[in-house]
């Protein structure tokens, strides 16, 4: 049985970890890019991922690492899960995104596909964006069934992914995102009602984070903000945001653009829960474990 944490217990525990230093502040999230680029953090996976067998290649044409998670004994899908890991462009996957990405493999049967991006100070939104959607473009081509997920930052790219490749002609299967950054202009004015009840991200770090990932884009250009692309001719979309979330006024945003471009959307909001709850060993992040496990589940 799995180890559940008070969920009051999770924003001290963010605390203790300066969990929220490159968001809360313009110095904080300056410091974290120089931290990441003069001690860059491991992105290995754990040496234990129960049921599942893990192998590493390079994305071509990037030169990406990336990795294949594949549930163990199960027998070979056509369809696949690339899943692409949030932390604001600037921390490196997690064991909490590996886990979840096991269990992802062994429950619905399928490889997963986990590109190690570049991340600040050396990506940008356009290159990683292209990247991921290449990903997907040569499994589809392969004859396979595609399903993009992300959490975080990212949503964004995993979002601004299926944007391209629908532009290109293709429409993958569903995609799921997981307290999506969608708009890195930051100016929903929701955002400030929301800010005192969130522990974790900020405005004025996530502006600095946001204008370096832009690269030479604007802004507003949809590989950098999926949320001021046209969400037409997507395939379904899953959208899990708390409410103590200051990306959640633009998820709100998002399913109502989606769903009035015909784009059907399951919408799981989750009350009085924080950023990427999904990923925290909580009953609420448990429930959300569920609702993503199942989004990405061959039909």
């Amino acid at each position: 049985m799995p180890i559940h944490l008070p969920e009051a217990l999770i924003p001290v525990v963010l605390k203790a970890r300066r969990a929220n230093q490159p968001f809360v502040t313009e110095a904080g999230a300056h410091q974290r890019i120089r931290e990441r680029f003069l001690r860059p953090v491991p992105y290995s996976p754990p040496a234990r991922l129960d049921g599942v067998r893990v192998d590493r290649r390079m994305s071509d044409p990037s030169g990406w690492p990336v990795y294949d998670v594949e549930p163990i004994g199960a027998a070979p899908r056509a369809s696949v899960a690339v899943y692409v890991h949030g932390g604001g462009w600037v921390n490196e996957i997690t064991g909490q995104h590996w886990r979840l990405i096991a269990r992802i493999a062994r429950e619905t049967g399928q490889r997963v596909v986990v590109p190690v991006h570049p991340l600040l100070p050396l990506g940008a939104a356009r290159q990683v964006r292209d990247g991921v959607a290449e990903l997907a473009r040569v499994e589809r081509d392969a004859g396979r069934e595609v399903r993009l997920a992300g959490d975080s930052s990212g949503g964004q790219i995993a979002l601004s992914a299926a944007l391209k490749l629908r532009d290109d002609g293709v429409t993958i299967a569903s995609t799921t995102l997981l307290s999506p950054a969608l708009d890195l202009t930051w100016s929903n004015p929701r955002i400030d009602a929301v800010q005192p009840s969130d522990p974790w991200l900020g405005r004025p770090g996530g502006r600095v984070l946001a204008q370096a990932w832009r690269g030479e884009d604007e802004l507003d250009d949809p590989a950098v903000s999926p949320l001021f692309g046209s969400m037409a001719g997507l395939g379904p979309l899953t959208i899990l945001s708390g409410t103590r979330d200051v990306l959640n006024p633009d998820a709100h945003v998002l399913r109502e653009k989606a769903q009035d471009a015909g784009v059907p959307v399951a919408w799981h909001e989750a009350e009085g829960q924080l950023h990427v709850y999904a990923l925290l060993p909580t009953r609420a992040g448990e429930q959300g474990a569920r609702v993503i496990v199942e989004s990405l589940r061959p039909r």
